[in-house]
């Protein structure tokens, strides 16, 4: 009587677990699914990092810095889930172009997705050129003498600067050393009518933006260090002395509201180096919930025709083969919202075909169990003995997907990835459900002696 109740209370549990999984699955009030821009719709562009400048060994770092400034400045806009992916593309023998793409799921304006990047500010520091003399300095600038204010270009040399790329060279500091800027007021009593109280802009740089700060102004004490905004010079100042503590000022002929766009540009992230717009491509929403309903139906068909496979050739096992396949399905439907998972078309067809990999598991297991149930066994014992020599074919079946799906992943593009990430995932899961869930509702029900009827259930094919 223990055992039955046991039995019934096997089976009600993997019913209700699967009913369960499958509504926090599917259900709209949690965490919804996060879809890849093939089928949310959205604006894919792809840049070209310009580069030259910076050492080959630095440009790795500048890469990754340009990705979390540029993913940054995309969060601010409120774009769920966006995807920034650097790639390196070989143009030749030795020539490489680093790019960076940008994925915008649910943004279908091209030109509003340009401007998220092209706003985001390009801000460098530059010494005056140590390999011209003042002349030459002065000759590079269009201009014959040094006129200074405040210890500053005069704002009308620095709107004029013809060949500032001649006078200045680029230093180490970029915008990626920023920790964060702050609109501040010229204080009264500073020495200059003209400025006292107008807007300025603090500067605070991190650890090692500081350092280089405190370099670039102790040898270039009584020189220029030109402050460049997205190429252009927007402040000049003559460098006193050595300045340590990691903060600059930018002054200039601001109004407070420009001050306070500057401000918010700078804190949602300054370009560690420029870029380039080489293409771009728009998805429609429609196109994408086309996918997706090709994807959910192709999936569903193949869950109808799987179980009705199961049922009509493997009987009572196929039956519970079919219940852990519902709960493998609701598994990987949450796992795929909590982790989370884009789900892309490479994607879905990755969880189908896992599908058939989490059947196969089930197929070796019954085959075993047929053969054990053939020399005598009872069905209790032919089961428990069946998974034992099955479980090392499904191992090393699994092993073997599971590293194609990392070698997939490792070097593949971000369409390969997808597939590689949810079949990776399909087989991990596949091989719990089939070891355990499987394994633990079939010694549930098993019957300890084999009669007719047993036979019946738990044989395959047209066996009797």
């Amino acid at each position: 009587m223990n055992r039955i109740i046991m039995r019934l209370l096997a089976v009600t549990l993997l019913i209700g677990g699967v009913l369960l999984g499958w509504f926090i699955a599917t259900s709209n009030d949690t965490k919804p699914f996060q879809l890849g821009l093939d089928l949310s719709g959205g604006t894919h562009l792809e840049y070209k990092a310009l580069i030259s400048e910076i050492p080959e060994a630095d440009r790795k770092d500048s890469m990754e810095a340009l990705r979390d400034v540029i993913e940054r400045r995309i969060n601010l806009f409120g774009v769920s889930e966006p995807s920034v992916q650097t790639e390196t593309a070989r143009l030749g023998q030795d020539e490489k172009q680093y790019r960076l793409v940008v994925e915008l799921p649910g943004v279908t304006d091209v030109q509003q997705a340009i401007d998220m990047i092209g706003q985001t500010p390009l801000l460098e520091f530059k010494e005056q050129n140590p390999e011209l003399s003042l002349e030459e300095f002065q000759a590079a600038l269009s201009f014959e003498t040094a006129r200074l204010i405040e210890d500053q270009l005069s704002e009308e040399l620095v709107a004029t600067l013809d060949n500032a790329d001649e006078a200045f060279v680029a230093t180490e500091l970029t915008g990626a050393h920023l920790k964060r800027s702050r609109l501040e007021f010229q204080q009264a009593g500073g020495g200059n009518a003209l400025n006292t109280g107008a807007p300025i802009i603090a500067l605070e740089f991190n650890k090692e933006g500081a350092e280089l700060f405190e370099q670039i102004t102790e040898r270039n004490v009584g020189n220029i260090v030109a402050i460049y905004l997205d190429g252009a010079p927007i402040s000049t100042p003559v460098v006193q002395q050595k300045i340590t503590g990691g903060e600059a000022v930018i002054t200039g002929s601001f109004t407070v509201e420009e001050s306070k766009q500057l401000v918010g540009r700078l804190n949602s992230g300054a370009l560690p180096v420029p870029v380039e717009l080489l293409s771009t491509e728009s998805i429609g929403a429609s196109l994408g919930a086309d996918a997706v309903n090709a994807g959910m139906i192709a999936g569903l068909y193949g869950l109808i025709f799987v179980g009705a496979f199961l049922l009509l050739y493997y009987r009572l096992p196929g039956l519970i083969a079919v219940l852990a396949l519902g709960m493998y399905g609701a598994i990987m439907l949450t796992l795929f919202k909590v982790i989370p998972v884009t789900l892309t078309a490479a994607g879905i067809a990755g969880f189908i075909i896992s599908v058939g990999i989490a059947v196969d598991a089930n197929i070796l297991i019954f085959e075993r169990m047929k053969e054990e149930l053939k020399h005598g066994r009872g069905a209790y014992d032919a089961l428990r003995v069946g998974f034992d020599r099955a479980w090392l074919s499904i191992r090393d079946g699994n092993i073997s997907s599971i590293i194609s799906a990392v070698i997939l992943f490792w070097f593949g593009t971000s369409l390969i990835k997808g597939f590689a990430l949810t079949f990776g995932i399909g087989v991990l899961v596949s091989m719990i459900t089939a070891i355990t869930l499987t394994r633990i509702m079939l010694l549930a029900i098993a019957p300890v002696r084999v009669t007719k009827i047993v036979r019946a259930l738990f044989m395959s094919g047209f066996n009797k």
